[in-house]
C-alpha cells in the first residue's frame, strides 16, 4: 500500500481528529471527537477492506453521538449487542474481533464511565485498534493509536495530578 493512497490519506484525517479527542479534558468534548474520527475511520477501513473495522468504527460513530445527550447503560448494551452482531457477520479471523472488542468495551466505558477510570477503559480498548492497524496496514492509524494512548497517557497524569493538588493539604479555602 502507497503511503498517500486514498485510504491512508483519509486514515491520516483519523489521525489528526483522534489526537485532538485525547488532547480534551472535557469528556463531552472527547465524545464529539470520538464520533468525527470513528466515522471518518469507517471510511479509512472500507478503503482498506476490513468490514469488521469498518462496521465496528460506524457503530463508534453513532455510539459517540448518542452519547453527547444520552447516559444509560441499557443504551450502551444495546450498541454493544449491534457491534458483536454486525462482528458475527463480517469477521472471518481473530484479527477482525480486536476492533469489535475494542468498541464494545469503549461503549461500556462512554456510557457508564467518566475522568480517569473512563480514559483508563479508553486506553485499553486503543490498544485492541493499534493491534488492528497493526494487521490492517493501516500507516495512519498505527500512528493515530499511538499518540492516541501516549495522549491519553498523559492526560490521566494531568488529571490525576490535579486530583492529588485539590486534595493535598494547604489547599483548603482560609476564612471566609
Amino acid at each position: 500500500m502507497q503511503i498517500f493512497s486514498p485510504a491512508q490519506v483519509v486514515g491520516y484525517i483519523a489521525l489528526i481528529l483522534g489526537v485532538t479527542m485525547f488532547l480534551q479534558k472535557n469528556d463531552q468534548r472527547l465524545k464529539f471527537f470520538n464520533a468525527l474520527q470513528s466515522l471518518v475511520y469507517a471510511l479509512h477501513f472500507v478503503l482498506l477492506g476490513r468490514l469488521p473495522a469498518c462496521a465496528s468504527a460506524l457503530v463508534s460513530s453513532l455510539r459517540s453521538f448518542l452519547a453527547l445527550r444520552y447516559r444509560s447503560l441499557w443504551l450502551g448494551i444495546a450498541i454493544m449487542v449491534v457491534n458483536l452482531a454486525l462482528g458475527v457477520a463480517f469477521v472471518t479471523s481473530w484479527s477482525g474481533w480486536l476492533p469489535v472488542v475494542g468498541a464494545c468495551i469503549a461503549t461500556y466505558a462512554i456510557f457508564t464511565m467518566q475522568g480517569i477510570p473512563f480514559r483508563l477503559v479508553l486506553l485499553a480498548s486503543t490498544l485492541l485498534w493499534l493491534a488492528n492497524d497493526i494487521v490492517s496496514g493501516s500507516i495512519g492509524g498505527t500512528v493515530l493509536e499511538v499518540a492516541n494512548a501516549i495522549i491519553n497517557i498523559v492526560t490521566i497524569v494531568r488529571m490525576a495530578r490535579a486530583q492529588a493538588d485539590s486534595l493535598s493539604p494547604g489547599n483548603e479555602l482560609v476564612g471566609a
